[in-house]
C-alpha cells in the first residue's frame, strides 16, 4: 500500500510544486486569501472532488470531499501568510519582494499543497479499492491571528469527522507531541476629549493615558497570574502626531495565552477589569472589541503513534549537497545555531539517543526522523488546530522542510520556500498523511481506540472560546 502512496503523490510531484509555489508568489494574510483559494480550488476540482467554497459563514474557507459513507477522515489545510516578512527566494541575504510586503513564514504554501497530495492519495485509494469511506479536505484560512479553524469548529463544519490529520512545515521531523496555548486576542479601544494641551488641557481627556495606564495594570498583574501565562500587547493607535493635542482616541491590541481554555477565559476578565480601571481614572469612554480565540491541543497518543510508525515506515528524503550549500548559509545567518537539536536532545532520557541527537549539531538539513515523545506540556505557540482536537481525534507531524535552526516566523524561513528541501519536505507530508488515513480506513478498531482517549480528555466536551456573532475579519494595518 505505502508504494502505491508514494507511487500516486510522485505522479502528481510536478503539479504540486507549482501549486505550492504559485501559493508562495501570492502571499495573502488572514481571511484575504481570495488567490490562494482558487489555486486551491481548482486543484482539488481537476482531481475530482466535490469543492464547496465560503463554508462556516468564511469567505476564503472551503472544503474539498470525496467518497461516501464512514469512517470520514479529515486534512487540515492551511495556506495564510504573515505581514511585514517579503523576502526574495534561495538567498541568505535578506531583501524584500516588494518593502513591508507579506511572505510566507509559516511555511502554509507548503501546508496546505501537501495536504492536498494527502486528499489525492486516499481518493485514489478508495476509487481503486472500493472501500467505504470519505475523505474532506479542510482549507483552513487565518491561522496565522485569525483563528480560522475555531470559527469553522463553532459551526459545526468538524462535527463530521472520525478523525483529523495535519502537519507542519520544520527544520526537524517528528511527530508533533504535545498540547498548545488557548489563547484570546481582543482590541481596548479608548475615546475621550481632544483640547489644547498647553492652553485648556484640564478640558480634555486622554484616551492615550488610558492605553498607557492600563499596559502599566497588565504589566503589574503579571506576577499573580500562572507562570505558563502569556499576555501580548501592541499599541495600535496613538491618537495621532500632535503632542499638543490631548490625544481623543487609542487603541491596544491583547493577545492574552495560557495552557488551558478556563486559565486564558480567567486572565481575559481580569485584564477587562484593569481596562475598565483605567478607564475610570481617565474618565474615557471603553469599548472592548474581542477578535478571535483558538483552543489549546489535545494531545491523541493513539493517532500520534500511527503517524510515528508511518514516519518510520516510509523512507525519509534525502537532501543534496547543492541543497545543503544554501542551508549551510542560512545557518550562519540564524540566531539559534545548534540550538534545535539541543533542545531535542534535553527531553530524551535515553543516554545512547541523546548522543546520536547531539551528533546531529553540526548538519544544515535534518534528514532522520527524530524521536517520538508523547507529552502534556503545551508548547509556548498556539494554534486553532486546538479547536479541532476539542471536536474530534487530531494529531500532526512536523517535517523537516528548511535549514536547521531557522527561526519560525522570518525571512530566513521565506528565502527557503520554494527550495528542493521545502518541495520534498511537502511531498513526504502527504505520503505521511495518506498512509495513516489509509490505515484508519481499515481500522476500525484503531479509530474507536483513538475516539475513547478522546472522549477521556476532554470530558464534557467542546465549547468554542469564541463568542456567537464574532466574525472573522483580517487585522493587517491599512496600507
Amino acid at each position: 500500500m505505502h508504494k502505491r502512496i508514494i507511487e500516486v503523490i510522485e505522479s502528481k510531484k510536478d503539479k504540486l510544486t507549482a501549486l505550492s509555489d504559485a501559493i508562495w508568489n501570492c502571499p495573502e494574510t488572514a481571511f484575504t486569501e481570495f488567490e490562494s483559494v482558487k489555486l486551491l480550488c481548482d486543484a482539488l476540482r481537476s482531481e475530482g472532488f466535490e469543492v464547496e467554497e465560503g463554508v462556516a459563514d468564511v469567505a476564503t474557507a472551503f472544503t474539498g470531499k470525496f467518497g461516501s459513507g464512514k469512517p470520514v477522515i479529515g486534512i487540515l489545510g492551511e495556506f495564510d501568510a504573515l505581514s511585514g516578512l517579503s523576502q526574495i527566494a534561495g538567498t541568505e541575504i535578506k531583501c524584500p519582494v516588494s518593502a513591508g510586503g507579506n511572505g510566507h513564514g509559516c511555511g502554509h504554501h507548503l501546508l496546505g499543497t501537501a495536504g492536498i497530495g494527502a486528499a489525492i492519495a486516499i481518493k485514489d485509494y478508495l476509487e481503486t479499492t472500493g472501500a467505504s469511506g470519505t475523505v474532506i479536505y479542510y482549507g483552513c484560512p487565518g491561522e496565522e491571528g485569525g483563528s480560522g479553524k475555531a470559527f469553522m469548529a463553532r459551526e459545526g463544519l468538524f462535527d463530521v469527522l472520525d478523525c483529523a490529520l495535519t502537519w507542519h512545515p520544520s527544520d526537524t521531523t517528528s511527530v508533533s507531541g504535545g498540547s498548545t496555548l488557548a489563547n484570546v486576542q481582543v482590541s481596548y479601544k479608548f475615546r475621550g476629549q481632544s483640547a489644547h494641551a498647553a492652553a485648556v488641557p484640564h478640558l480634555g481627556r486622554s484616551a492615550l493615558d488610558a492605553v498607557e495606564l492600563m499596559n502599566v495594570g497588565v504589566n503589574y498583574l503579571r506576577e499573580h497570574v500562572i507562570p505558563e501565562a502569556r499576555m501580548h500587547y501592541a499599541v495600535t493607535n496613538t491618537g495621532g502626531f500632535s503632542p499638543n493635542v490631548v490625544q481623543a482616541e487609542a487603541e491596544v491590541l491583547y493577545l492574552l495565552r495560557a495552557p488551558k481554555n478556563a486559565q486564558v477565559q480567567d486572565i481575559y476578565r481580569r485584564v477587562n477589569k484593569i481596562a475598565q480601571g483605567a478607564s475610570l481614572m481617565t474618565e474615557t469612554e471603553l469599548e472592548i472589541d474581542f477578535i478571535k480565540a483558538c483552543s489549546n491541543i489535545i494531545p491523541n497518543n493513539t493517532l500520534e503513534l500511527l503517524l510515528d510508525k508511518k514516519l518510520k515506515e516510509i523512507p525519509h528524503p534525502e537532501f543534496t549537497a547543492e541543497e545543503a550549500v544554501l542551508a549551510e548559509k542560512i545557518r550562519d545567518v540564524s540566531p539559534n545555531k545548534g540550538g534545535t537539536v539541543a533542545k531535542l536532545a534535553e527531553k530524551v532520557s535515553d543516554v545512547e539517543t541523546r548522543k546520536q541527537l547531539l551528533a546531529l549539531a553540526d548538519k544544515a538539513l535534518l534528514d532522520v526522523v527524530m524521536p517520538y515523545i508523547p507529552s502534556e506540556t503545551a508548547m509556548p505557540g498556539s494554534s486553532d488546530v486546538g479547536d479541532v482536537s476539542w471536536v474530534c481525534p487530531t494529531a500532526q507531524i512536523n517535517v523537516a522542510c528548511y535549514a536547521a535552526d531557522t527561526p519560525g516566523h522570518s525571512w530566513q524561513l521565506v528565502a527557503q520556500g520554494k527550495e528542493g528541501p521545502a518541495h520534498k519536505g511537502m511531498l513526504y507530508a502527504g505520503k505521511i498523511m495518506a498512509a495513516a488515513a489509509i490505515e484508519l480506513l481499515n481500522s476500525p478498531q484503531l479509530i474507536e481506540k483513538a475516539k475513547e482517549e478522546h472522549r477521556l480528555r476532554v470530558g464534557e466536551g467542546y465549547i468554542c472560546p469564541i463568542p456567537a456573532g464574532v466574525k472573522p475579519r483580517s487585522i493587517a494595518p491599512k496600507k
